[in-house]
């Protein structure tokens, strides 16, 4: 667990005791701070209030309703006890907390309590806000952050492999992996890589990454911010929040670079990504890493790792061995000739286009719950497409977009989708699922929707 002991004393709200929450509540504890945390799900706050711990305490200044308990602190000493007890935080007066720490799922342009924090003078946090806090009390480190529309977790699996296998201590967290503040330390020399979301950074506020990486950025997520300019900005306060002598990295050719109010912050080790080349010239030897998307991660993960003190030979050498993630550009199986991979990750057209542009002749697996009402993205790869199969709740509009350029079966299910386009398949071909849309009309996810997709592949045989 990661904990500071400059929380002891303080009093944070918490609200969602899901696994970043409830890791959360357990650091401020240990910390010996007074932690008022709420879930709609009783058997989320029953998780964090163990019976044998109920009554204890006292809870002065909480609601009459609220059942106080204090949990032993594992990192401090016995007299460090942090207080906890349970209210939801739009019911209580937050005048004095310290901070209000949020999932970052929290829509603070609209939600009752981020305006009612506000108004208090409570600031909004999130777990990586209080990763930062705790740094100074951690061995010496340093921390590698990255963010962009698409292609976060690859590149921040990417890295952690390459150091790993370099024998640098290493972990991920943040939008990946384990909650970071349930996390063991690191011990000195360590490098915490994190994926960071733009909700994550919203939340954030003095993470000085070492190295800070920015892989694109396209519309996404334009409910949550004042349009497209408000979403890049987000991500731009990666570089603002870092010290002038750390490293910036992102493409120079990106179009976002040259808005003006996108301020580049050039420090003496900040740089641009060159135009991509090399990477496509060593792919073949990174099976895990195809695609022109990949060869763009791929460059980030090297100008991250070179910046850290790895030699060229050796993080190259690395990339070969690296086995990628699931549901990003996967290959599951092949039968009979065909090749069958999962996308089920690239939840726009965006991050599609570039699973589209990998392989010659696809048998395309599209749909779900669409964020536009357009593929324009994708249209510069509709020539390697032999067939399209729409699935979802976007199938019939996908359909009518993609009839005069591609020959398309409305299949509606995933299942139906992917044993259609298996017998229709040729020798060569790939039956791609890259959906381009949300998962959440038919699937509670991206990762549920890639498991149906590889157990409807593994019934083939």
């Amino acid at each position: 667990m990661i904990a500071s002991p400059a929380w002891r004393g303080k009093r944070f709200a918490v609200l969602g005791l899901a696994r970043s929450g409830a890791a959360t509540v357990r650091a401020l504890l240990a910390g010996g701070a007074e932690v008022v945390a709420w879930d709609s799900d009783a058997a989320k706050r029953d998780a964090l209030s163990p019976s044998p711990l109920r009554g204890e305490g006292r809870g002065e200044g909480l609601s009459e309703a609220v059942s106080p308990v204090t949990a032993p602190l594992p990192t401090l000493s016995p007299e460090g006890r942090g207080l906890l007890s349970f209210a939801d935080p739009e019911s209580i007066d937050l005048t004095g907390f310290d901070g209000l720490i949020v999932s970052p799922g929290v829509p603070l342009n609209r939600h009752p309590v981020a305006a009612k924090a506000r108004a208090a003078g409570v600031p909004i946090l999130g777990d990586i806000e209080l990763f930062a806090q705790a740094r100074a009390t951690l061995p010496a480190h340093k921390v590698v952050g990255i963010t962009g529309t698409n292609g976060k977790s690859t590149t921040t699996a990417l890295i952690h492999h390459i150091l790993q296998t370099a024998g640098v201590p290493s972990l991920m967290g943040g939008n990946i992996g384990l909650p970071i503040l349930a996390q063991e330390p690191l011990p000195e020399g360590g490098v915490y890589v994190l994926e960071l979301s733009s909700y994550q950074i919203d939340l954030t506020y003095t993470l000085d990454c070492d190295v800070a990486v920015l892989l694109n950025i396209t519309p996404d997520h334009l409910d949550r911010y004042d349009g497209f300019a408000g979403y890049a900005a987000s991500k731009f306060r990666l570089f603002h929040m870092q010290s002038h002598d750390h490293v910036g990295v992102m493409r120079r050719d990106d179009p976002i670079a040259s808005v003006p109010s996108m301020e580049w912050k050039n420090g003496p080790g900040s740089w641009h990504l060159p135009a991509i080349g090399w990477g496509t010239n060593l792919q073949g030897k990174w099976p895990s890493l195809q695609g022109p998307h990949n060869a763009e991660n791929a460059a980030a993960a090297y100008a991250a790792c070179f910046e850290l003190g790895l030699k060229t030979d050796f993080i190259l050498a690395a990339m070969e061995t690296f086995t990628g993630l699931p549901h990003r550009m996967e290959r599951v199986a092949t039968h009979a000739g065909v090749t069958f991979v999962n996308d089920s990750k690239a939840t726009n057209p965006e991050s599609t286009a570039p699973a589209l542009a990998a392989f010659d002749r696809i048998h395309w697996i599209v749909g779900g719950k669409a964020k536009g009402a357009d593929l324009d993205a994708c249209r510069p790869h509709f020539g390697h497409v032999a067939r399209a199969y729409t699935i979802g709740e976007a199938g019939p509009v996908f359909a009518a977009l993609l009839r005069d350029t591609m020959p398309v079966e409305e299949a509606g299910t995933l299942a139906a989708a992917v044993a259609s386009a298996a017998a229709q398949a040729q020798p060569g071909d790939t039956v791609l699922l890259s959906p381009a849309c949300a998962s959440f009309d038919q699937f509670r996810d991206f990762e549920q929707r890639g498991d149906v997709f590889r157990a409807a592949v593994e019934a083939l045989r």
